[in-house]
């Protein structure tokens, strides 16, 4: 067992100094990305192929669904954002971050009123919520493979009177929408789905003539990552994102059969690295809240839980945030299907 595998098995069991975790952190972000540099992993062609032999989406991890959304309250910022947020400045609040990434993504995917948007994998509805309430005369579809995410996101929509948005839950693997959408947006999303071929085909199919499809996703700066928990020697998949994809920031054209990049953005990795520590600072300030929160679907093992937490989220900071943010960052496309 190497030592960084032994530092995150032992950080599940007893509590460790931050210290210790972020310096394991440090050294197998290290180790990934001269394996990524030395290609020693596949070249996107490759991935490309074996990601065809999967289902478009794997089994959702049981243990993260479950957790109830008064522990996304608690940890989130106030638009319940759990994807990357975006600081303009030093001075830039966890809030601020969240409406500036959604101002963004709002423009960046070509949002206008009256559209038919379909937001495909919506988490806690931070955007469907956005958008439904800036575009009253839009009808906003919101996705979501969890019942309790739906069933927020429905509460949501009715406390605030917006009519014109409707969640539902579904498998990827079988979802088919009955409408065409003027626009899809996708915001990390597709770091869970295996087979984009497949997926992508039927996103096409599902938009309008004229429409676009908008994706937000995690991404390495040349190489791709398949993540597989059975492949001891791979730590980004045994302990931190334990099933689908990172991505390279090219993976996307592997597909450009389908879809076609219209335009491309790509956000330094600091700004996941900030909103990660945002998210940790709630953590560690309302602890005792989100204990009780954990405690309703963990009882005695609540509190590995919590140590399991603290290390996703200490992770997610180290890995983003290695090298001042330039390896691993967020890709947005705007895409149009392919002629």
């Amino acid at each position: 067992m190497s030592v960084v595998s032994a530092i995150i098995g032992t950080a599940e069991r007893v509590p460790l100094p931050d210290v210790v975790v972020r310096a394991a952190i440090q050294r197998l972000c290290s180790r990934t990305a001269t394996g990524l540099a030395a290609h020693d992993t596949p070249d996107d062609a490759t991935v490309a192929g074996r990601m065809m032999l999967r289902p478009i989406a794997g089994e959702a991890d049981a243990g993260h669904d479950a957790v109830p959304a008064s522990f996304f309250a608690q940890v989130l910022g106030p638009n319940r954002k759990y994807s990357s947020c975006f600081y303009k400045t030093d001075a830039t609040t966890l809030q601020e971050a969240e409406e500036e990434a959604l101002r963004q993504t709002v423009e960046h995917a070509g949002l206008a009123d009256g559209q038919t948007i379909l937001d495909l994998g919506c988490g806690w509805g931070s955007l469907s919520l956005w958008m439904a309430r800036q575009f009253p005369h839009a009808t906003v579809t919101a996705v979501s493979m969890s019942q309790t995410q739906r069933a927020y996101v429905e509460d949501e929509a009715r406390l605030r009177g917006l009519s014109n948005l409707r969640a539902v839950a579904a498998d990827m693997n079988v979802f088919a929408p009955e409408a065409q959408f003027d626009r899809i947006v996708s915001v990390e999303t597709f770091e869970h789905m295996m087979n984009w071929r497949k997926l992508m085909t039927r996103l096409q199919s599902w938009l309008a003539p004229e429409g676009r499809f908008f994706m937000q996703i995690g991404t390495h700066r040349t190489g791709s990552h398949l993540l597989d928990r059975t492949e001891r020697e791979d730590g980004i998949a045994q302990h931190v994102f334990t099933g689908g994809l990172m991505p390279s920031h090219h993976l996307v054209r592997q597909f450009d059969d389908i879809f076609a990049v219209e335009k491309e953005w790509c956000w330094s990795g600091t700004h996941y690295q900030r909103t990660a520590n945002d998210w940790l600072a709630n953590f560690d300030a309302r602890r005792e809240d989100i204990e009780a929160a954990l405690r309703e679907i963990h009882g005695d093992e609540t509190a590995m839980w919590m140590r399991r937490w603290r290390w996703l989220l200490l992770v997610t900071s180290g890995l983003f945030g290695y090298a001042d943010g330039t390896e691993w960052g967020v890709s947005q496309y705007r895409m149009k299907a392919a002629e």
